[in-house]
This record gives structure tokens, C-alpha cells and sequence, in this order.
């Protein structure tokens, strides 16, 4: 059969709030035309992040009823505990609450001025995280992997030139780890080789320095080198999942995306001394290591999930729905990252909109239409989410990107095409769209909570802004 379905069957249902142009306007308004900043119960398709918004299954669901809350020695640690290890086989497997707080943990252990974290491509949090340290985020993603338009099978791949080159010129001494993000997220969702992994780990191992992984997306990352890496199209996932793990000296994971669930994370690793400091912060911030701020249900549910994400015909699902997207968009003539990642379709703003100056803000201006057309959310990654430098000043961003994040096990084919649609009709009229501006910021990770206005905003518009905004200040001083 050439029909994919979905590999489940739908128990429960959710209504979803149909709401109109206008209304739209107005919530975007209210929000400061910051989509993070939007009510979720008022958009229709919610598609910012694949993170924590997977429907959980129905053995998940009975798996969390034996969750046991005791503080210290739950058996629910130990069945997290085993799930994690057949996987992932390190010494060390530390439970936090989600991914970002493995990263604040282990950075705050390893960086400082001076310090040098490399990655194919950093992720935001990792970014800020690295960086509020004092240490600095390196991107070495190979040079395929910033040509959006570009069909290459492992574009999130390490360049080991630029790698080796890296660390002799700053130091391996000033190179605490490197680290691979599995799939490349900020690349557009593409994966890495087995091979890279391999050759990553030789320059590693070559100058003495830990190789840790960001696994949000292990088993997409691994659904990919089954699909597409001579000698592995006849080996099980959880066979590839082991030995790419056996290459590493450690892991953060957020569990949120390939462990099915809403809420957690780990810190994983070798290191006994790491481990030991990993575990003190933990005490201090998250809670005992054998909860770390999550309680005994949720450690129940991604000990299953990390039992259903490994599942062929799941993962065969997850990505050829991605891959439906993709394709119609791409038959549209709508320019996205390609080939598709595992989680998310990335639209090429930037080419879409060359009338849009970089920092005006192309991403952010399509995801504005897009919302505004259809009640879609998306994310914008590009230079709202990168422009913004250590030392305060800004520059574009490699490539202007939107997001297309598709939760897993949420949407039918039905809402996939009502996106295609809603995106064919803004591609119709694209020379319409103006930029966007920034009239306020934090110092940080700005696009969480950054205000913006358009380009062609009204003068009682951006009156309105300011006097709405000076009121929140103080009312907040209050």
C-alpha cells in the first residue's frame, strides 16, 4: 500500500477554537506581535515547537498510575533508570526537569571565560547557557548545512577540518567538551552519520576531549541513518540508537521530544567528578538525583516512551509525515530547508522574502502572516533568535529560517493540508508582507519575550504600543 497511516488510533479528542482574521489582529496586538506571547487556546494549529506537546499513549497514560512520589529511592527511578541505560549506557544518568536545566548544570560546571564549547550548531538555550558562563559557543556545522536549497543526506554533520583546526588553534586545554546536536535543530532538523559521529569522536579521542551529545532527537537522528547511510538499511533502530551512544562520553536530553512526554530531562555522562558536582547542583536546584524535579509518573512515562519512539513503524510515520509537507511545499514553489528534517519543516524566509532586509526580520514576518491568515504558529529561527552578539550589537543570522515544528501523534493529514493551504495563499501574495522592528528586548534568548511592531506599523499604532508598554512597567514597579 502506498497510503501511510498513522500507526494508533485516536481515544481522545480536544476541541480546537476556530477564530477569525480579526480576532487574530487583535491577539497579536495584545501579544506585541510576539507569537510566544500569544494565548494557546487561540491558536488553531499550534505548530512553535515539537517540544512537550506529544500526545502521550495509552501505556503511557497507565504506566503513570504506578508511579511511586516517594523523595528518595523510587522504584519509578529505577525503571527511568533502566529505560535510559539501554540506550544510552552511561555511568551516570542524573533526571532533571527538562533539557535546558541538564544544560545550565553541566555548564555551569565546565564553563568559564576562556572556554570554547564547539557543535555542529548550538541550539538556543545551549547558546545561552554556554555563554552565561562566560564560555563561547562554537558552530561548526559543515558548509552544506547552511545552503538551505541544497539535497544532502546528512547536513547536520561536524566539519572534522574546521574541528581540528579549531582546537589546535584556541587549545585543547580550552576545550572542556564537543558536543553534536542530534538531529540539528537550528540547522533545520537535519541529521548526523554514523560516520561523522565516528570521525568526531577520532578528533576527540586525538586530543583528549569528551564528546557529549545533545539527544533531543536521537531516534529521528537514527531513523535517518537507517534510511539514508549505506550499511545500516537492514539494522535495528535500537541497534543504531546503542552504537551512536557508544561513541559518546555523554548526553542532555530534553525528554520532551523522542521520549513521547510533556515534561523532563536528563543529564547523562562518564566523568565520576562531573557527576558528583552534576549531582550537588541538582540537589540545589532540581531536587534529589533520583527524581530531579520530576515526580515518579512522569520518570513512569518516559521509561514507556523511550520503549514506543525506537518502534519502526512509529518513526516510519514520523517522518513521512514530515516528508508530506514538505514535498507539497516544495511543489508549491514555497523554498524550504531541504531534504526535510524529522520534526519540523523549515521555510527559507530569506528567499521567500528577498524584499525583506535581514534585519528587518524575515522569519519573524512570515510567521506574523502566517498566524494572521490561518491561526498557525510557527517559530521563527534566524536572526530574531541568533542576530543578537555577546557584545550587544547585531548582525544576520546565517539564514533566515520559520519553523514548522509538528508535534508527535497530535495532527491528522486534514490539518497538515489546511497548513499547506494557508501557505500557498500567503506565497501568492508574499510581496505584500513587510518587515518587522524590535522595540523592545532582554539581554537574552531575546525571542522568548521581545516586542516588535511592523515596518508599516500606523503612528496611533506605535502610540498605543508605547503607552500600553510604559503602563505595564509600572504596574510591574508597583
Amino acid at each position: 500500500m502506498r497510503t501511510i497511516i498513522e500507526p494508533f488510533r485516536i481515544k481522545s479528542v480536544e476541541p480546537i477554537r476556530m477564530t477569525n482574521r480579526q480576532e487574530r489582529t487583535s491577539f497579536l496586538e495584545k501579544a506585541h506581535y510576539n507569537l510566544f506571547a500569544l494565548d494557546s487556546e487561540n491558536v488553531i494549529i499550534d505548530l512553535l515547537t515539537d517540544s512537550g506537546t506529544s500526545s502521550m499513549s495509552a501505556n503511557q497514560w497507565a504506566s503513570m498510575m504506578r508511579g511511586d512520589e516517594s523523595y528518595a529511592g523510587s522504584p519509578s527511578f529505577d525503571r527511568f533508570h533502566k529505560a535510559v541505560y539501554k540506550l544510552m549506557p552511561f555511568t551516570n544518568i542524573i533526571p532533571t526537569h527538562q533539557g535546558r536545566a541538564a544544560e545550565k548544570i553541566l555548564f555551569s560546571i565546565i564553563g568559564k571565560p576562556g572556554k570554547y564549547i564547539l557543535n555542529n550548531t548550538h541550539f538556543d538555550t545551549t547558546r545561552a547557557n554556554i555563554e552565561f558562563t562566560g564560555a563561547e559557543a562554537i558552530d561548526l556545522v559543515i558548509a552544506e548545512g547552511k545552503i538551505p536549497n541544497l539535497v544532502h543526506p546528512f547536513k547536520g554533520n561536524m566539519d572534522i577540518e574546521r574541528l581540528e583546526a579549531f582546537i589546535k588553534e584556541k587549545g585543547a586545554e580550552n576545550i572542556p567538551l564537543v558536543m553534536l546536536t542530534i538531529t540539528n535543530n537550528s540547522g533545520g532538523g537535519q541529521p548526523v552519520s554514523m560516520e561523522n559521529i565516528k570521525q568526531t569522536k577520532y578528533i576527540c579521542m586525538k586530543y583528549d576531549i569528551p564528546l557529549f551529545m545533545d539527544a533531543c532527537r536521537f531516534a529521528e537522528n537514527a531513523y535517518f541513518i537507517q534510511l539514508r547511510e549505506p550499511g545500516y538499511e537492514n539494522v535495528a533502530i535500537i541497534d543504531i540508537v546503542q552504537e551512536m551512544f557508544s561513541y559518546a562520553d555523554g548526553c542532555t536530553m530534553s525528554a520532551k521530544k523522542d521520549a513521547l512526554v510533556n515534561m523532563g530531562g536528563w543529564l547523562a555522562m562518564n566523568n565520576p567528578e562531573w557527576a558528583e558536582a552534576a549531582r550537588n547542583l541538582l540537589i540545589l536546584t532540581e531536587g534529589f538525583p533520583t527524581y530531579g524535579g520530576l515526580a515518579g509518573r512522569d520518570l513512569e512515562a518516559i521509561a514507556t516512551g523511550l520503549e514506543e519512539v525506537v518502534d519502526q513503524d512509529y518513526l516510519h510515520y514520523r517522518i513521512s509525515s514530515t516528508q508530506y509537507l514538505a514535498d507539497h511545499l516544495t511543489a508549491a514553489g514555497i523554498p524550504i530547508v531541504r531534504p526535510a528534517g524529522g520534526h519540523a519543516v523549515y521555510i527559507d524566509a530569506r528567499s521567500m522574502l528577498p524584499h525583506i532586509d535581514p534585519l528587518e526580520y524575515p522569519g519573524q514576518a512570515l510567521a506574523v502572516e502566517l498566524y494572521l491568515n490561518a491561526g498557525i504558529r510557527a517559530c521563527e529561527i534566524g536572526t530574531v533568535m541568533f542576530g543578537l552578539q555577546m557584545d550587544g550589537s547585531e548582525k544576520a543570522a546565517p539564514m533566515d529560517l520559520v519553523r514548522l515544528a509538528i508535534p508527535r501523534r497530535v495532527y491528522t493529514q486534514s490539518h497538515i493540508d489546511y497548513v499547506i493551504e494557508s501557505l500557498l495563499e500567503i506565497n501568492q501574495n508574499k510581496e505584500s508582507l513587510k518587515g518587522m522592528k524590535i522595540v523592545w528586548q532582554p539581554k537574552q534568548l531575546r525571542h522568548f519575550s521581545a516586542r516588535f511592531l511592523p515596518m508599516n506599523c500606523e503612528c496611533q499604532q506605535k502610540e498605543n504600543f508605547i503607552k500600553a508598554f510604559q503602563q505595564e512597567e509600572q504596574e510591574e514597579t508597583v
